[in-house]
């Protein structure tokens, strides 16, 4: 391989802090060992807290149930359930065996749902009775006949977990000790299968090595540090909750804070008081949602310092209310994806406005960065649009037996495509202009989603912006505003829409249509589905021929 130029788009992170060469098990354990009167998990909602020896010891009975139930290493221990103290006991109970814990989206129906549990070949499923409208003893009931490898099912909430948790008397201390003393960081350790718009998902392969060093450098970089409190009302089946949440604090001595069993503003913002929690993750429509909260005045914030948003780029004006109105002068911005467990790029907490607002930040460190022409593959110049490439120790081991979609992904020199379309500037941080599959053609223009979204969030009565393209018979393309009003404000239509861009944006950028929405639709990690926007606008202007 070629070195690249200064003028290229290319840059490794910093490697000054080594990586961590170990088992999440010993890292655990060396961290409560350390720590071990200090708060590791607190369950705001259920009233319950642990210390960290305190929790390792649970974690220790629960990897000895699992190994009396016979799960050895290698094996696939399914978790389907909202955010709970037992999930992240068995994330690190998991890993203490050298089993592979696959983590199943709350919100698939029974079609996904078996799709997974045979797919990586499950062998016991650990599962919430219920949340919100979905029923999983039932549906876990109308798939049972097509998950033969499922030999075992554990309901939370009812008497299975404890008579799981009494199987532990039937395996010692020493042959835990025997079974940790087996495993090494680069053994798989856990399953997401990531919500693509086509096909069947796919399940990413992610090793101890993969998510401990990637938690760990995620709160590093944002100096979370011993006796610090995480406010965690993202997904744990997600990477942004299990990795970048309970891996980044239980690798500094810092306290896990679930607020709630799914997102809720008010539990949110009631947990970071009640709590003293010094930092708060969330995607930006999290964010947004902690933001309008009528009750967000009456909470005492002043705790906060910190924080990481991730899952969608940040419009500045929504980063300035983060640092005024939520005290979180130090917040960062993260970017990855699931197959590189998660972050390649992150922005520093002192940071200036621009770089934390226009970018999503620089290389990781230990983790190389470029940005590449989709078509030819060549590394393009600093200042032009690309496919944004990364690989170094957080690129995933692969698909869960699925070696042809791995080679797809991931090249034969380790470096993943992420599809994203990014430019890199000449300082090394890098911005997200869009989907390479989202990018709007019209008439023969590149129009990126981002850029017009950035410019209809400056409208003071525009509350969140989502911008698609959707058919034309002349131009090929046009461009579609999906806005939601802020409180009280008249809903604008396409005319106030123009007249406010006009002379400020390209007349090619500039929404044809405009559709008043109150929201949007999400996946369950708070990502906008762009695909389900296009389909329902298409239905809406009649637009399928």
């Amino acid at each position: 391989m070629t070195t690249p130029t200064a003028a290229e788009s290319h840059a490794a992170g910093p490697t000054d802090t080594p990586l961590l060469d170990e088992t999440i098990g010993g890292n655990f354990e060396r961290t409560a060992s350390t720590y071990p009167d200090a708060e590791a998990l607190v369950d705001v909602s259920g009233d319950r807290r642990w210390t960290y020896a305190e929790l390792n010891a649970e974690i220790d009975c629960v990897a000895r149930a699992l190994m009396a139930s016979n799960i050895a290493r290698g094996d696939r221990v399914g978790i389907w359930a909202p955010n709970c103290p037992e999930w992240t006991i068995l994330q690190y109970a998991t890993a203490k065996i050298g089993a592979i814990l696959v983590a199943i989206n709350p919100a698939y129906r029974t079609h996904e749902l078996g799709y997974v549990l045979r797919q990586s070949g499950t062998r016991m499923l650990v599962s919430a009775t219920s949340f919100k409208t979905s029923d999983y003893r039932s549906m876990i009931g109308e798939v049972r006949s097509e998950i033969p490898d499922v030999t075992d099912i554990v309901f939370l909430g009812t008497a299975d977990w404890e008579q799981l948790r009494a199987r532990s008397r039937r395996v010692s201390m020493a042959a835990l000790r025997s079974r940790m003393g087996e495993l090494q960081p680069g053994d798989p350790v856990n399953i997401q299968y990531t919500s693509g718009t086509t096909g069947s998902p796919k399940g990413a392969t992610l090793s101890h090595r993969n998510i401990l060093n990637n938690g760990f450098f995620v709160t590093e970089l944002i100096k979370l540090g011993p006796g610090e409190r995480l406010c965690i009302p993202v997904p744990f089946y997600h990477c942004f909750g299990m990795v970048m949440a309970n891996l980044g604090c239980t690798t500094h001595g810092a306290t896990m804070v679930i607020p709630a069993a799914g997102f809720d503003p008010a539990a949110a913002l009631a947990a970071v008081e009640k709590e003293r929690c010094t930092a708060l993750y969330g995607v930006p429509t999290m964010f947004i949602a902690m933001l309008g909260h009528p009750d967000l005045g009456e909470h005492d914030l002043s705790s906060l310092r910190t924080g990481i948003m991730a899952g969608a780029t940040c419009p500045m004006e929504l980063m300035k209310r983060c640092v005024s109105e939520l005290n979180m002068s130090e917040l960062a911005i993260a970017y990855g994806m699931t197959e590189t467990s998660p972050v390649s790029c992150q922005t520093l907490i002192d940071d200036d406005l621009d770089r934390r607002t226009a970018t999503v930040g620089r290389a990781h460190p230990h983790v190389e960065i470029r940005i590449v022409d989709p078509e030819t593959g060549r590394i393009t110049k600093r200042g032009e649009p690309g496919e944004f490439c990364t690989r170094g120790y957080s690129v995933m081991l692969g698909y869960w037996d699925d070696d042809d979609r791995t080679r797809e992904a991931v090249d034969s020199d380790g470096w993943m495509r992420t599809g994203d379309l990014a430019v890199m500037r000449d300082d090394g941080y890098c911005m997200i202009i869009g989907r390479i599959k989202d990018m709007v053609i019209r008439g023969g223009e590149n129009v990126y989603p981002r850029e017009v979204e950035e410019f209809l969030h400056t409208h003071p009565d525009i509350d969140d912006v989502q911008v698609i393209g959707v058919p034309d018979t002349k131009y090929g393309e046009e461009i579609c505003a999906w806005i939601r009003m802020r409180a009280g404000c008249t809903p604008l239509d396409a005319d106030g829409v123009r007249a406010f861009a006009s002379g400020r944006l390209a007349h090619y950028k500039i929404p044809r249509y405009v559709h008043i929405v109150d929201e949007f639709p999400m996946t369950v990690t708070g990502k906008v589905r762009k695909v389900d926007m296009r389909t329902e606008t298409v239905r809406l202007l009649g637009l399928e021929t």
